[in-house]
């Protein structure tokens, strides 16, 4: 007589199910498996007592060692601090120029000034200070407010319009379109004396009509060579280096409705220590004066 609950090839015990003729095996788990799980749950239970694991309303279990990861990283941290004291105590006793000038203080700056950019500066000016649209790049040999230290030092810790410190540094330029201070044939005859300084005109015409429109309204800021001036924050027009693009659609809407670029203060938000190291690197990216 066939036993019902066992297997006839493989002579395995089943479960007694069955689906379209196929058993179910009854087959155990390995002994060696169930000795892991168990000691897995055994082990679970012990972390549940030494370490923090259940979470209440308003806190936690702390467990029996105390163990918490925030602490550890605040100590760790504290003695990174300890360790770097006397560094950066040297550098914020010191001007960024006295840093530049010793090679030691120097050294330390830079370590610290490009672990300072990747974190606060990279996001916007790219790693390395390449720029990204709309965010100059730092190391090249133009600068819309200077490369000195000292400029770049103020630059850093007053940022460039930024609402809430009154020392930043700050222009606008007019909204020559939407405000109808020029109309489109004007916008478009500025913006072919625009591009022809840099020998990119299409309309040689346009752009004789646009040098008078020019002198009239933005010679004050750029200078009458379109050459920029520093203390208006007034970029350079007769490079090729352009900050919201440098094609004509992109000048016209410029023009138009000028883009206004906000970099934010980081005097309150840095230690004196770290701006000096962020000026120290910056000014050494390539373009520094």
């Amino acid at each position: 007589m066939t036993d019902i609950n066992r297997d006839e090839v493989t002579g395995k015990p089943t479960t007694g199910h069955e689906w379209d003729g196929i058993r179910e095996l009854n087959t155990p788990l390995p002994r060696w498996w169930l000795l892991v799980l168990y000691a897995c749950i055994v082990w679970s239970i012990g972390y549940w007592v030494v370490y923090p694991a259940w979470p209440s309303l308003t806190n936690y279990t702390k467990g029996m060692f105390g163990y918490n990861s925030r602490a550890e990283l605040a100590e760790n941290l504290a003695a990174a601090e300890a360790a770097q004291s006397q560094w950066l105590s040297r550098i914020d006793q010191n001007s960024v120029e006295a840093i530049e000038g010793d090679p030691e203080l120097l050294n330390f700056a830079m370590a610290g000034g490009r672990a300072a950019f990747n974190e606060n500066c990279a996001p916007c000016h790219a790693t390395g200070g390449a720029g990204r649209p709309g965010f100059p790049v730092l190391a090249d040999d133009e600068w819309i407010w200077g490369g000195t230290l000292a400029d770049i030092q103020q630059t850093i810790q007053h940022g460039i319009r930024a609402a809430d410190d009154a020392e930043t540094r700050i222009t606008d330029m007019p909204r020559f379109g939407i405000d109808g201070l020029l109309d489109r044939t004007q916008v478009n005859d500025v913006t072919e004396f625009v591009l022809s300084l840099s020998g990119r005109a299409t309309d040689q015409a346009a752009a004789e009509a646009g040098q008078q429109i020019f002198a009239d309204n933005c010679a004050a800021c750029h200078g009458p060579a379109g050459q920029g001036l520093r203390e208006f924050g007034a970029p350079n027009l007769t490079d090729e280096i352009w900050l919201y693009g440098g094609e004509k659609k992109e000048v016209i809407a410029q023009i138009h409705n000028p883009k206004m670029g906000v970099m934010p203060h980081w005097i309150g938000r840095l230690d004196s220590a770290r701006i000096k190291m962020l000026t120290v690197y910056v000014h050494s990216l390539g373009g520094g004066e």
